[in-house]
């Protein structure tokens, strides 16, 4: 499972470390796209292989928003020796990445943020959206 949230920086290259608990998780061959809010979507083999069949399954007129989005921009990632992973400039435009960036686990995937985008986001949440969104969920 894919939790906690780590500090880490964006080297001029475009690489950066992932967290070794994260590795664990993603194995050895994961994949980097876009996500909600201008952050990455951060998925196992095994959860983008879950995405593409639930997009493949709905009508075509619903999905294709969502396969351009998802799948267009996205880039297989594989760590180095050292580590980290290549994120492709695209994704960093998209993003905003340009130094000091956030790994967020979020259960099934992680997620990649410009630190002050993620400083800003959570900043918005407010108990009571918090509670709302609960009890919605029926929590």
């Amino acid at each position: 499972m894919l939790i906690g949230q780590y500090q880490h920086n964006i080297d001029a290259k475009g690489r950066v470390i992932v967290p070794a608990k994260f590795r664990e998780d993603l194995g050895e061959l994961f994949y980097v796209t876009k996500g909600l809010d201008h952050c990455l979507f951060v998925l196992s083999q095994e959860e983008w292989k879950r995405l593409e069949k639930q997009l493949q399954e709905m009508p075509m007129s619903k999905a294709r928003k969502l396969q351009l989005f998802f799948f267009s921009g996205a880039a297989e990632a594989e760590t180095d020796k050292q580590g980290r992973i290549l994120i492709p400039q695209h994704l960093r435009d998209y993003a905003g990445l340009t130094k000091d960036i956030v790994f967020v686990g979020t259960s099934n995937r992680a997620e990649i943020w410009d630190a002050k985008r993620w400083d800003r986001f959570n900043s918005e949440l407010t108990e009571e959206s918090i509670a709302e969104a609960m009890d919605a969920l029926g929590l």
